[in-house]
């Protein structure tokens, strides 16, 4: 009765903050909670056909505090219902916190699996965590274990970072994965297993940094994708080298072969996931079509977050289908029911040159758009395409042929310092751009997702359209698309 109390309470505060949200800009067509602060997402998983995404959160605060578990559900990926929390901390097992976790489904019976918070001296931030499970019947009611924590504490040789436990099954063991670091603060994954989900036994490290890989590696994610086994993970603490790893914590993963005989996995070198300034804790599911779904926190830790001022913060990036391209890269691409959020379809050039730029007058803040530059045998120098607002507000994103490079200018966009992300795209004559705009954020999808991009854009005034442009010389668009989207919470 005390959960279902703290529950209620939670609920309660939730309701009265979301009558105080300012909606200047919240978004559209992304998960987002009522009102105040979320990060990770936690608990990706289908059940019972829906797909549940859990989140963490503070429903008594637009900053971070008291992680609780928030909770949304959908029948497509598109249109998302908001469910009540669907865990709170407070508990000998999850005193301060309620971090972030994962979900399976156990032959009926849905399972989160989430790490407890315990601070020490919270002014010194130090602490303690365990791992615990929560189980539910219905999908949206969850009863703590009774015996939790079912990990009580890290291996012998672990600092006190331990935690977002990640969970799958293989043939017939549970296996668990948790971001942790050695005593030397060397970031690293270990690896539990067990057969009903309650006793574990630890296995050892799956991998760990070489030194250069930070003192700690969060939200880890594991599993094979096209016969090659994937790590994704957060790391702290990478020091910036160039345009590389310009955030202050990083997304990405290593691509190798995994042996569960030996818990031995072979991988190339750590690669970032996502080249813009928001996007972080990325966590991945498999859906009932075969398909390895991603999503991260559309944020970053210490980044300008103006809509705490407007009572929330945080939002999640659109679900994007995980594949394997060339040389092992990951591909990210938005998975195909988000057309279902497209209301009007514009066309508007086909094969047409271009000498200079081409504008389109919209004030449409929720769009797609897709354009494709043909470079084959053209001269310019940069391509691209501009989102426009009134008194110079503008986000560009441009293509520098020669360079092979994209980049993705947010200075003029609410980002005034640190604006500006790079990324490395060789377009091979062909540069497609498929681009999500909504009131305060931009995903870039570049060349089949050879190049994402996710930032957060806070424009203080109308926008105005977009254009298409290029420098030095005339270039072919060969299709120029967009269209006005739905917005789900409306």
């Amino acid at each position: 009765m005390v959960v279902t109390s703290r529950i209620q309470q939670a609920e309660k505060a939730l309701k009265k903050a979301k009558e105080k949200v300012n909606p200047q800009f919240r978004l559209g067509y992304h998960i987002m909670a009522p009102a105040n602060w979320i990060n990770d997402p936690n608990g990706l998983v289908e059940y019972k056909g829906e797909y549940h995404v859990f989140y963490q959160h503070h429903p008594y605060d637009e900053n971070w505090g008291p992680m609780h578990w928030g909770h949304v559900k959908s029948k497509d990926l598109v249109h998302w219902e908001h469910l009540p929390i669907a865990l709170t901390p407070g508990d000998a097992c999850d005193v301060d916190g309620c971090f972030s976790g994962s979900a399976v489904d156990n032959d009926g019976e849905l399972t989160l699996i989430y790490t407890g918070h315990h601070y020490i001296d919270k002014k010194q931030d130090l602490f303690y965590q365990n791992q615990n499970i929560a189980l539910s019947r219905d999908g949206v009611t969850f009863e703590k274990f009774g015996e939790n924590p079912i990990i009580a504490e890290p291996p012998a040789d672990s600092a006190h970072h331990f935690r977002d436990p990640k969970v799958w099954k293989h043939h017939d063991t549970w296996y668990m994965i948790l971001g942790n670091a050695t005593k030397e603060q060397i970031g690293r994954v270990i690896l539990y297993k067990s057969i009903d989900l309650r006793k574990w036994e630890y296995v050892g490290v799956l991998a760990q940094s070489d030194g250069t890989l930070g003192f700690m590696w969060e939200c880890p994610d594991f599993f094979e994708l096209d016969g090659k086994h994937v790590l994704m993970i957060s790391p702290q603490g990478i020091e910036a080298d160039g345009e590389n790893f310009n955030n202050l914590f990083q997304t990405g993963y290593l691509v190798g072969d995994y042996k569960y005989e030996t818990n031995q996995f072979d991988h190339g070198t750590f690669t970032e996931l996502d080249r813009g300034h928001d996007f972080y804790a990325v966590q991945t599911f498999l859906d009932s079509k075969g398909r390895r779904i991603a999503i991260g926190w559309m944020d970053m830790w210490e980044a300008n977050m103006p809509t705490k001022a407007d009572g929330w913060c945080g939002a999640l990036t659109l679900p994007r289908v995980v594949t394997l391209g060339a040389n092992h890269q990951i591909l990210m691409n938005p998975v195909e029911e988000l057309t279902l959020l497209r209301e009007a379809e514009y066309q508007m050039c086909k094969d047409q040159m271009l000498s200079d730029h081409y504008v389109v007058e919209t004030n449409e803040e929720l769009l797609e758009v897709k354009s494709v530059f043909d470079l084959s045998n053209s001269k310019a120098g940069q391509v691209g395409v501009r989102i426009r607002g009134m008194n110079g507000e503008e986000t560009r994103l441009t293509y520098d042929i020669a360079q092979q490079k994209l980049t993705l200018d947010c200075t003029k966009s609410g980002k005034q310092e640190d604006g500006i992300r790079h990324a490395a795209l060789d377009a091979n004559g062909l540069l497609t751009l498929r681009i999500f705009i909504d009131r305060s954020s931009i995903e870039v999808f570049a060349n089949d997702g050879q190049v994402t991009m996710t930032s957060r854009m806070y424009p203080k005034e109308e926008r105005v359209g977009f254009e298409l442009f290029t420098t030095n010389n005339d270039v072919k668009i060969k299709d120029l698309t967009y269209w006005t989207l739905k917005d789900i919470w409306k």
